[in-house]
């Protein structure tokens, strides 16, 4: 399916990798990706920032059990602390925050907003340079630009009060970071779904993925979830979105992890500004959660549909193949059989622009079935913080 001139070569140093993979907006010197006026005979137009996404997260709907959500708010006030991964600069467009509801069914108001990289820096999040934005059902919100320099690999308070009430409210679950509705810890994040900030010229990557990119088995407030440390490998830091849900498949929609990576693709995906790369790293849950998957060439062909829709918008997609799991409660020799048919066809090479090796940087050399035990966060399949840095040097 991929010709050999649509491969990349990933060979020498990490920033020669990155290069490799991520280079085009280096190598592009039209006025689209530069941020130049674009002008046509008799038009002035101001120059516009390129932006990208330095933290994301997925968003999916309530349950009858995440009681905060599913009943909404009114008259409270939200904190959240985020890590981004690219910074902004002085003299740059500074930062946007991004809300979506995808899965609301009636207007919310949000603000006033703030965000702060210290309690010095505090600004406020104007919408059009409004306090207040009517946030659509379904839709999506983009604050103004906010002038706030905030270096790369910096934690961002931001803080959103919502007048309500609400009603329920699309969220991500467990970001692994504590936040707070009004004083009540939570490691919830609602409504908030982006930050972007200037390109320039930054590599931009997000990874489709499960729990173990959402983050499971690293502990909170640590910030080593694996995209975290790969961000951190560079001295001048990538945009990378986290696209990450807790139990998601490629395949299923299920009522508490979310619609499948299939089927959120193009509100996850498509939806992030000037996007260079994708990572799909998905699979494991169609295999061990039931009802299991255990035909390999149903997992392959929706791999297949994923890389298809991605190089219709000019991405290159990187693959990633299925880590053991030998440990974890649901393991079976049998349907390991079906992980590995699945890592085996991946690694042919004919199906995704490049592979991240999970299963290899991950796996015992004495049981190449389980986690290697320095890994092994405790329950044989989600990897722990050192395991994270595996994956993210494999990158």
């Amino acid at each position: 399916m991929t010709t050999p001139s649509r491969r990349t070569i990933l060979a020498g140093t990490a920033a020669t990798a990155l290069g490799a993979l991520l280079g085009r907006t280096a190598l592009d010197t039209s006025s689209t990706a530069t941020g130049e006026a674009a002008t046509t005979p008799g038009t002035i137009r101001a120059a516009r920032p390129r932006w990208v996404t330095s933290w994301a997260t997925a968003q999916t709907a309530p349950t009858p059990t995440d009681l905060d959500t599913s009943s909404g708010f009114t008259r409270t006030t939200l904190r959240n602390t985020l890590r981004l991964s690219a910074g902004t600069a002085a003299g740059a467009s500074g930062l946007r925050l991004r809300f979506a509801n995808p899965f609301g069914t009636s207007p919310i108001v949000i603000g006033p907003a703030t965000v702060a990289v210290s309690s010095r820096q505090e600004r406020p999040v104007l919408f059009d340079g409004e306090r207040e934005v009517v946030l659509a059902a379904g839709a999506t919100a983009v604050s103004d630009p906010v002038d706030l320099v905030a270096p790369d690999g910096r934690d961002l308070l931001v803080t959103t009060y919502l007048p309500g009430p609400t009603g329920p409210l699309s969220f991500h679950r467990n970001v692994h970071a504590t936040g707070f509705i009004g004083d009540r810890p939570t490691n919830s994040v609602f409504l908030l779904n982006g930050v972007d900030v200037e390109a320039n010229g930054r590599p931009t990557l997000a990874v489709l993925g499960d729990s173990i990119t959402e983050g499971v088995g690293t502990p909170d407030n640590a910030n080593l979830r694996w995209p975290d440390q790969y961000a951190a490998r560079f001295r001048r830091r990538p945009a990378v979105a986290n696209l990450g849900i807790s139990g998601n498949r490629l395949l299923l929609d299920d009522a508490r992890f979310g619609p499948s990576g299939q089927s959120r693709f193009d509100r996850d995906v498509l939806a992030l500004p000037n996007l260079q790369t994708l990572i799909v790293f998905l699979g494991i849950n169609d295999i061990q959660q039931p009802p299991s998957q255990t035909d390999p060439q149903r997992i392959l062909r929706a791999y297949e549909q994923l890389v298809r829709r991605a190089h219709d918008h000019e991405l290159d997609v990187v693959g990633a193949t299925i880590g053991p799991f030998k440990g974890w409660t649901r393991y079976t020799p049998e349907l390991d059989e079906v992980r590995n048919s699945v890592n085996a066809a991946l690694r042919e090479g004919r199906l995704f622009d490049d592979l991240l090796d999970v299963d290899a940087a991950l796996r015992d050399p004495a049981d190449p079935a389980r986690l290697r035990p320095t890994f092994n966060s405790g329950d044989g399949l989600h990897p722990n913080a050192a395991g994270a840095n595996a994956i993210a040097r494999a990158l």
